[in-house]
């Protein structure tokens, strides 16, 4: 009898070991899954419009001075997704375009505009156009060294492309990540930017 006892004992052993087997491989699928798709589906996968910046470069100190000369806290940018663009201050039509163009697709993300905000970078001293002022009510509106600027926003460096011809994204965290051309198409744009809101943990 002890015999045949120890006999069933040693068959029920692969039948457990088997069993435990297969709970690890059913707990372990959803890890293995995300890895696979993360290394190996994802950048296959990827259909954004605007250029990734890799690495990303966070914000240096800009020096940045209100319209009427006083001192910006940098910090105050932070925590929210901007839609960032660099232009002197005359603002001609190309300025007043993507004014126009941030804020319609900030518009457009809904409920989640509050987690949105647009910023305009001037790197000179030329008054800005009263009507473009009001017009655009809403924009952060900032004097920038534009030293700092050429260092932060010249991707191409010397002899590139113009750092002021983009629209350019800027994470909660202050990170350039992404840039759009200068005539981007807002539809676009906004795509890239509902998937950004949708997939931050942050902002």
């Amino acid at each position: 009898m002890a015999e045949q006892s120890l006999s069933r004992n040693d068959m029920s052993r692969p039948r457990s070991r088997a069993k435990l087997y297969m709970v690890i491989a059913i707990c372990a699928a959803p890890v293995v899954a995300s890895y696979y798709a993360y290394y190996f589906v994802r950048p296959e996968a990827r259909s954004n419009y605007g250029e990734l910046i890799d690495p990303q470069r966070p914000m240096p100190a800009l020096h940045l001075k209100t319209l009427d000369g006083r001192a910006f806290d940098e910090a105050a940018l932070r925590g929210k997704w901007t839609m960032l663009m660099v232009a002197g201050g005359d603002c001609v039509a190309a300025c007043v375009e993507r004014l126009y163009h941030i804020r319609q697709v900030r518009l457009t993300t809904g409920k989640d505009r509050d987690r949105v905000q647009r910023v305009w970078l001037i790197p000179d001293a030329v008054p800005l156009p009263t009507a473009v002022i009001r017009e655009y009510d809403g924009t952060e509106m900032l004097r920038a060294d534009p030293a700092e600027l050429v260092r932060w926003l010249d991707l191409d460096g010397p002899g590139g492309d113009d750092y002021a011809d983009h629209i350019y994204m800027v994470d909660p965290l202050g990170n350039l990540m992404m840039q759009f051309p200068l005539d981007a198409d807002p539809n676009k744009t906004k795509r890239d930017l509902a998937k950004l809101l949708r997939a931050s943990r942050i902002g």
